[in-house]
């Protein structure tokens, strides 16, 4: 199947202010791009890209005084599968790869210390591996109430967890925190996610967080606010929490005026009049 996804977001700055974003597709999905336009800033600035230490490509600038708005449009292939649920197994913490250890540690808005009592009581007696980690995207997803309203940059997973309430960031660092105190490497993901073989949602915001654990040697994708296996997801960056793959980090004051993005499944005949448009 054929998507198209982009974006579309306004800072403000009171003064130039350099800038750090992630927005785009993550580097291992660029085989899959079928069309992209090159990144649009208004007004026009020079941008740059270097990989952080989780492999996530970063966009570095100076943002102007004033408004900055930076857009792109891509269309990108995908298989259509919806995530995959497997028996996976757990790994002894003894023979995890050295790169998969850092997620299993504490990190700005996932307090292990805080929750690992509470994780083992009521995880502890799952059976291990695939089923466990359902197991609390399904405690998550019926504890938290989900609502943009709830929106809060510095909840934590432990204050997700008492509060009872939060966007698609909060229940992904609950299942994460959670995840990582029961031994299971989890990270942190965020990116476009289309309501695409699902019902449409009636205030629709197609920019996600998600989450990812180590199971049976490999990553797999698990989604604590939706909790049902999704078609289409392209992930953009991870890391361990949102602190790392902020979608806008200033060294400086701004505000973010507008931000919209879009995700929908289209034809050959779309793509190919968007290549011809642009040719």
């Amino acid at each position: 199947m054929l998507i198209r996804y982009g974006y579309e977001l306004t800072l403000n700055c009171p003064r130039p202010t350099t800038m750090v974003c992630l927005l785009d597709a993550h580097r291992e999905r660029l085989r899959d791009l079928r069309y992209e336009t090159r990144l649009m800033t208004m007004p026009e600035i020079a941008t740059s890209t270097y990989l952080d230490t989780f492999g996530n490509t970063v966009r570095r600038f100076i943002a102007p005084a004033g408004n900055l708005t930076l857009s792109r449009d891509a269309v990108i292939e995908d298989s259509g599968v919806p995530d995959a649920i497997e028996d996976a197994k757990e790994g002894p913490v003894e023979q995890l790869p050295n790169d998969t250890l850092v997620f299993l540690l504490g990190s700005r808005y996932c307090e292990t210390d805080k929750l690992a009592d509470i994780a083992w009581q009521l995880f502890g007696s799952e059976p291990p591996g695939w089923r466990r980690v359902q197991a609390i995207c399904d405690f998550v997803c019926d504890r938290l109430t989900f609502g943009y309203a709830h929106a809060c940059t510095t909840r934590t997973a432990f204050e997700a967890y008492t509060e009872r309430k939060g966007v698609c960031r909060d229940f992904a660092h609950l299942a994460v925190a959670f995840c990582r105190c029961m031994n299971i490497p989890a990270r942190y993901a965020n990116g476009f996610l289309g309501d695409i073989g699902v019902p449409p949602d009636p205030s629709p915001m197609d920019y996600n967080a998600w989450f990812e654990v180590y199971l049976d040697g490999r990553w797999f994708t698990f989604d604590a606010r939706h909790n049902v296996p999704r078609i289409g997801r392209i992930p953009v960056a991870r890391g361990r929490d949102a602190a790392d793959i902020a979608l806008a980090t200033s060294f400086g004051p701004h505000t973010l005026s507008k931000f919209r993005v879009w995700t929908e499944e289209i034809d050959d005949a779309v793509l190919a009049d968007l290549t011809r448009r642009t040719a």
